[in-house]
């Protein structure tokens, strides 16, 4: 597995691979109205598209023999600025595998990058929302440091879902 940034190139297979990944972990939550209205606005082609070029963004791809296995955005400016406490805070937006590559350390080599990439930035927080009804992941943020600062929501479509904003002092 290398890790690399995204090009616009990659713009229609990243787009497949959050959709796929989505529906694969919390497709079952939604109706299928609800569903395909956010799997067209969070992970359409032309807005990944968008988020790729955003100089305020850095995608990283894990990539392997057989194509993209996972990936992780950050967003450079803080996404919950009345829950910041650091001065230079920054949101990790998304950090996806392939369903059938979860297990094989790709989540651990993109936070991996996530965490050097917001040092070289100069950001002393990182926030990122995680599916309160998710406890492998948030065990897995809270491997690295990560603790729940804020109960939040989630839209898709007319459903507002429980989320937790977790935080990390960097």
């Amino acid at each position: 597995m290398i890790l690399r940034p995204a090009v616009p190139a990659d713009a229609a297979a990243l787009a497949r691979l959050g959709a796929d990944s989505f529906v694969a972990k919390f497709g079952h939550l939604y109706t299928p109205e609800n569903l395909a209205g956010f799997l067209a606005s969070t992970h359409g082609e032309h807005k990944i598209a968008r988020e790729i070029a955003d100089p305020a963004m850095r995608v990283m791809l894990a990539q392997g023999g057989k194509g993209l296995l996972g990936f992780c955005k950050l967003v450079m400016a803080c996404g919950w600025p009345e829950h910041a406490r650091g001065n230079t805070v920054i949101e990790l937006k998304q950090l996806y595998a392939a369903p059938s590559a979860i297990g094989q350390g790709i989540g651990t080599r993109l936070m991996d990058w996530a965490l050097a990439e917001a040092a070289r930035f100069g950001a002393d927080e990182m926030q990122l929302s995680v599916y309160s009804d998710n406890p492998g992941a948030q065990k897995f943020y809270a491997r690295y440091g990560f603790e729940k600062i804020a109960d939040i929501h989630f839209i898709v479509g007319s459903q507002r879902d429980e989320e937790f904003l977790f935080a990390l002092r960097i």
